[in-house]
């Protein structure tokens, strides 16, 4: 079974949209691209990698958020960015039929860029349900993804990409405010390590800081005259810089 803890990214709208879009380019490149228009199979190659590529680092990136905000966030923007050379793909195939995208003011376009996603509910079996989740997600756009007009396809997919990569936007920005409130697994690991060197300095009976009355540490100095020699440092460095001699 399953550990949901360990999958929170199957609830995420931007893994889910991800995943339909990953699904849309392997059946446009399936049933458009051919020895004519790609002799050599690089335009099939890139565009399936680029779509695998966004669905892969979102998940990495939310699984890796416990350890590493930072990492987090540069797997969720290496997504935002790999969408956007597909979005470009979907863009240049649009003017190589000598087409412009559809415009923001079209009913095709509204209409692909309004349709909502269903907010994923899954029980028990999880893997199972994300899948189904997913397809039921693809087939709301069926109307534009499974057109036989590749420049149908092509614009609903430009539209889906350019919206996806706005979504990981505001993910990004929300993944950044919580690492500037929480900080990040370093960043507790100095704080757990600070603590336990201040209550070990209370069991050794260390002095007390003379400028915040906090218990202090022994610490080594590093550099100028001192360098070798041990001093009294506060535990509360470094909001506090209080220290005395040994």
């Amino acid at each position: 079974m399953i550990k949901i803890s360990s999958f929170s990214y199957y609830w995420l709208d931007t893994w889910v949209l991800a995943n339909v879009i990953q699904l849309a380019t392997q059946d446009f490149c399936s049933r458009f691209l051919n020895r004519t228009n790609d002799p050599c199979g690089r335009q099939y190659d890139q565009m399936t990698q680029a779509a695998r590529s966004a669905p892969a680092n979102i998940a990495e990136g939310n699984s890796r958020r416990s350890t590493s905000r930072e990492a987090e966030m540069k797997l969720t923007d290496v997504a935002r960015a790999t969408l956007a050379e597909l979005a470009n793909d979907y863009f240049n195939w649009i003017l190589q039929h000598e087409q412009a995208p559809w415009s923001a003011q079209s009913a095709e376009y509204v209409s692909v860029n309004s349709l909502n996603l269903d907010k994923a509910e899954y029980q028990e079996d999880v893997l199972h349900q994300s899948g189904l989740h997913i397809l039921r997600q693809k087939h709301h756009f069926d109307r534009w993804l499974l057109s036989d007009d590749s420049l149908v396809v092509a614009n609903s997919m430009l539209v889906l990409c350019n919206r996806l990569i706005q979504m990981l936007r505001k993910q990004i920005d929300n993944q950044l405010a919580t690492f500037r409130e929480e900080g990040g697994f370093t960043e507790a690991l100095t704080a757990e390590r600070l603590a336990f060197r201040a209550e070990k300095s209370v069991q050794d009976n260390a002095p007390e800081c003379p400028k915040c009355g906090k218990p202090m540490i022994k610490r080594m100095a590093k550099k100028g005259v001192n360098s070798g020699h041990e001093f009294w440092s506060c535990s509360d460095y470094p909001r506090c810089n209080g220290t005395r001699n040994i």
